[in-house]
């Protein structure tokens, strides 16, 4: 006999009772899988099932996209009502992912399907803010859910940028639907998150042992909600974003703040969410001159990839996941170049860094036509996709500007690298040296002494940055002072990291166990 639902296959029921999907697209067709998936998704979220709740969303729906809407959108939402006593929240929660599936699997996009997401995004958002909602979703939907609310922003300005071939009636629909991911609005509903979720407070009382949060990984295990806390705290990430893409590191940093990056944390929980706050957060430390930390959290998460990447093959995102690994340690390779900090690097990621890297970076040493190119290259792959947020003026003779926020970055990125021209020259001289008289230096570099007190000068500024607590911190791997025209040098000794040795050897030792319990004994 067979089984009532094959749950394999998004809760579908049995071949002989499938409707097929006619040829064009309906709206208003629901195929009988999509009915069952509908009933049960909605029975889970009343029911607070998480686990159900994120097998459907994580395995079902990636299903039932791949093998009944992989050029097509999903039914309407008004078609599925019906399958779930047209709830207003659940009704949402749908189009929200009609709208993700639509901006992923269907192009092109108009500027109307893009302007009814964002209303949709915005009723959502004001039921969670306004209204009680008593729900427990997965952390992986409510991450997405937030991630997809950046993209979408991101894309639609990029989208609105290319003005130059768009037909009369797309410029008509891009007048219309003006108001439509304006970045106050995107700003506000996520800083609103924050706010209302209080989770800056929440996670301050955690420090405290006043409140549990990290601990649960965000859920609430008294019958309550975690969907407003676990948005409000996404949302400072996605607000980190947000700043990133206009250039904003300060403020992107500042928004992030109430995470400690130093501790297991509820965006460590969800791989997309790791590797995202890893990126820009590296990212912004990186334009703002703060090359150690930059470092340091570089090779945190791409030591965590290395490890743990094969778990998530199967995963939906696994792509990203991949391409962020290649992009990161491009902006490693970056920040060595500016600063050299091998000490901080672990063995299997210089291994890796060597392999990708390891001619770039020794051309980006020179600091010739050479040099600008690898930098050149290097940030424009790794770099995010900035936008530019205004709307167009446009009654004016129409072009693209899409790539005018990315130029202006990439701009002053090169104009920092090419103020430090001269610093890999002085730093190669100053570590062959415990002590070197001025003049004698400066007979080297070919200068005279006015000019290499100025070099060593721009060398001490640009070592040095002010941190997240307003202190100013050096970055350089050794330091120098000067007395009656003597430079004194006082390299700094890196510390010996016997725990670090110790684990490497365990986890060999653990990988010899598994191979060895994987042979079969005659």
């Amino acid at each position: 006999m067979a089984a009532p639902y094959d749950r394999e296959d998004g809760l579908a029921p049995p071949p002989q009772q499938q409707q097929h999907a006619p040829d064009a697209y309906d709206p208003n067709y629901v195929p009988d899988s999509v009915k069952t998936f509908v009933v049960h998704l909605y029975r889970h979220i009343r029911d607070k099932n998480v686990y159900e709740i994120h097998q459907m969303y994580e395995g079902g729906f990636q299903r039932l996209s791949d093998r009944l809407f992989r050029d097509a959108p999903w039914p309407s939402a008004e078609a599925v009502a019906p399958y779930c006593d047209g709830d207003h929240v659940f009704l949402l929660l749908y189009r929200e992912l009609w709208y993700r599936h639509a901006h992923a699997r269907l192009s092109p996009l108009t500027a109307a399907h893009r302007a009814e997401s964002w209303t949709n995004y915005c009723d959502l958002f004001g039921v969670v803010l306004h209204g009680v909602v008593n729900m427990q979703l997965p952390n992986q939907w409510l991450w997405d859910m937030v991630d997809e609310f950046v993209y979408q922003f991101q894309s639609f300005c990029q989208y609105r940028a290319k003005l130059k071939n768009k037909t009369e009636d797309e410029l008509n629909q891009l007048k219309q639907f003006d108001k439509a991911w304006n970045v106050y609005g995107v700003l506000n509903y996520l800083q609103a998150l924050v706010e209302k979720s209080m989770i800056t407070q929440i996670l301050e009382r955690e420090k405290e042992g006043l409140e549990q949060f990290t601990a649960t990984d965000g859920y609430d295990y008294e019958g309550g909600s975690n969907v407003l806390k676990v948005l409000g705290y996404y949302s400072m990430i996605g607000l980190l974003r947000i700043h990133c893409l206009l250039g904003d590191y300060h403020t992107g940093l500042k928004c992030l703040a109430p995470i400690d990056l130093n501790q297991q944390g509820v965006y460590t929980i969800v791989i997309g969410s790791h590797i995202s706050t890893i990126y820009h957060y590296g990212f912004a430390n990186l334009m703002m001159r703060r090359y150690v930390e930059a470092t340091r959290e570089f090779n945190k998460i791409l030591l965590y990839i290395l490890k743990y990447k094969q778990y998530h093959q199967k995963s939906p995102q696994y792509d990203q996941i991949l391409k962020k690994n290649e992009q990161m340690y491009a902006l490693l390779a970056i920040c060595l170049s500016l600063c050299p900090q091998n000490k901080l690097i672990d063995e299997n990621v210089s291994t890796q860094l060597k392999e990708k890297y390891n001619d770039k970076m020794t051309k980006m040493q020179r600091y010739d036509d050479e040099a600008y190119a690898a930098y050149d290259e290097l940030f424009s792959y790794a770099c995010p996709k900035f936008i530019t947020p205004s709307p167009p003026v446009l009654d004016q003779p129409l072009t693209n500007y899409n790539q005018d926020a990315y130029r202006l970055q990439l701009k002053l990125f090169l104009y920092e690298v090419k103020q430090q021209q001269l610093l890999s020259g002085i730093r190669s001289y100053l570590r062959l040296y415990s002590t070197i008289a001025i003049g004698k230096l400066a007979q080297y570099m070919e200068v005279d002494e006015a000019t290499l007190r100025s070099i060593l000068m721009t060398y001490k500024h640009k070592m040095h940055a002010v941190d997240s607590d307003g202190k100013i911190v050096s970055s350089a791997d050794f330091d120098f002072y000067i007395v009656e025209d003597i430079i004194h040098i006082v390299e700094s000794k890196p510390t010996k990291s016997h725990g670090d040795y110790f684990l490497r050897q365990i986890l060999k030792f653990e990988e010899m166990i598994g191979e060895l319990e994987k042979v079969q004994l005659d």
